[in-house]
Parts: structure tokens; sequence; C-alpha cells
């Protein structure tokens, strides 16, 4: 198991979290799901937490993330969610008609339980089991 550190804390924190669009609308798709990964990956630079991997279906997200633990999840999930809205409604006049991108609601779930690796592939093959 690696570890990660910052100049106070050594820690090893890996979250598998999922989120919908309004109304599991299949919009992530095409130059949107694009998009929406490179937001992904400035949001999680600027917070310090490492994309582990990242998969986009038409109409939900997986990313197993590490995260340091002096960032809050509920200000990571909703700086994600929120960001990514307000950028892709604003690049994509398409997305402007939904009442808001995402669903309020979001699932986290810690990867301690689990090997690494299993979280990893069932990450990976959510494309294959669609």
């Amino acid at each position: 198991m690696a570890y990660r550190s910052t100049n106070k804390t050594v820690y090893s924190a890996k979250y598998h979290l999922i989120w919908c669009p309004k109304y599991r609308r299949r919009v992530l798709v095409g130059q949107v799901e694009i998009r929406l990964v490179e937001i992904i990956g400035e949001v999680c630079a600027e917070h310090g937490a490492e994309v582990i991997e990242l998969e986009t279906m038409p109409d939900h997200v997986h990313l197993l993330v590490e995260v340091p633990p002096s960032v809050p999840m509920s200000k990571f999930i909703g700086t994600l969610k929120g960001r990514s809205s307000r950028v892709l409604r604003q690049e994509f006049p398409h997305l402007r008609r939904l009442p808001s991108l995402w669903t309020p609601s979001w699932f986290m779930s810690t990867v301690g339980g689990a090997p690494l690796e299993v979280v990893r592939r069932y990450v990976e093959n959510q494309k294959l089991a669609a």
C-alpha cells in the first residue's frame, strides 16, 4: 500500500464517488464527456487529490480518488459538481435547458475495506457492463 504525505500528515484516504445528471439524462457523451474529465482533473489538482481511476458513463460518473484528509469530502464533491455544472452549461448550450446539470445527491464509499485493485477493476469495467 502506498502512502501519500503532506508536511504534517501521512495518509491513505481513497474514495469511490458516484454522481448523476439530473433525471439521469444521458448527456455525458462526446465533447461534454471530454471536457468533464478535464474539469475533474483540474479540481483534483487544486485540492491535492490524485485521480486513481475515472469512468464517465452517459448517465453517471465513477471516480476513484485519493484525497488529503484536510479536504472535507462534502466540499470536494461540491466543488466537482458545482464547477463542472457551471463550465459545461456555459460551453454547451444544450445543457442549459436542464434545470440543473447534477442531482443534489451523490455516493461516497471509502475503499479501505476492499483491495484497491478490486475497486479499480470495478470502476474500469463500468463501460463493459453497460
